[in-house]
């Protein structure tokens, strides 16, 4: 049975991994209130590639 409500999952994606040229890509998987956040999502997220935390954008 699938589920209700306003859940849904976006992919967040790395800006400054896009940038850098380097092989690869980070990307992390969250979830959000579709009614009460409107706008695309942006945190800051721990890239492996990098080894510290940069922005990471919502895609899609």
């Amino acid at each position: 049975m699938a589920k209700k409500g306003n859940r849904v999952q976006v992919i967040l994606e790395c800006t400054e991994h896009k940038e850098s040229g380097m092989a690869g890509m980070s990307r992390y998987i969250s979830t959000k209130n579709k009614k009460n956040t409107t706008e695309r999502l942006e945190l800051k997220k721990y890239n492996p590639v990098l080894k510290k935390y940069t922005l990471h954008k919502e895609i899609k």
